[in-house]
């Protein structure tokens, strides 16, 4: 069955993403998303609806839904500015590992992907404001987690095995 579905009034949007915020935190992230993109239809650009559809989506890769990370990095391409950008592409990565981690994917897929997240945090943090350290905090966590666990480390390149995404 195909619905049409209702449009959001533009002046609704600050509204909608308050809960959509909610629902985040309500561990409802399919809520949240739609939410998300009923504001950008009705405000396309909206920096907010953008970066929440983003979290929305990386809060489903803990439930196994990792094909939601393309479309979460698509969607943090689209933030205009560029240590936004960088911070949420970090997390996206890191999130991403994490829920690898979970689903016992092999080590250096994990340690791979929690590399990106700390290149991506390093880039946030040379463009974040000096009250913010926010990237760095995030880098570190990203460490800890390879630092206690030994399983997460780099392909040995020697033993012939495969690199695959």
């Amino acid at each position: 069955m195909e619905f049409t579905l209702k449009p959001l009034h533009v002046q609704a949007v600050p509204r909608a993403l308050d809960k959509a915020e909610r629902y985040r935190l309500l561990n409802e992230p399919r809520e949240a998303e739609s939410i998300c993109r009923d504001c950008l239809d009705a405000d396309p650009g909206n920096q907010t609806a953008l970066t929440t559809l983003a979290l929305a989506l990386s809060d489903q890769f803990a439930d196994g839904h990792l094909s939601a990370a393309k479309e979460a990095e698509l969607t943090v391409a689209k933030l205009s500015d560029p240590y936004q950008r960088a911070y949420y592409g970090g997390l996206i990565a890191e999130r991403k590992a994490k829920a690898q981690q979970r689903r016992g994917v092999p080590g250096f897929y994990v340690y791979e992907a929690l590399r990106a997240a700390m290149t991506l945090f390093e880039t946030a943090e040379k463009l974040a404001p000096p009250d913010n350290d926010d990237a760095v905090l995030r880098w570190n966590t990203c460490a800890r987690i390879v630092m206690a666990n030994p399983e997460i480390a780099p392909e040995d390149r020697d033993s012939g095995g495969m690199f695959l995404e």
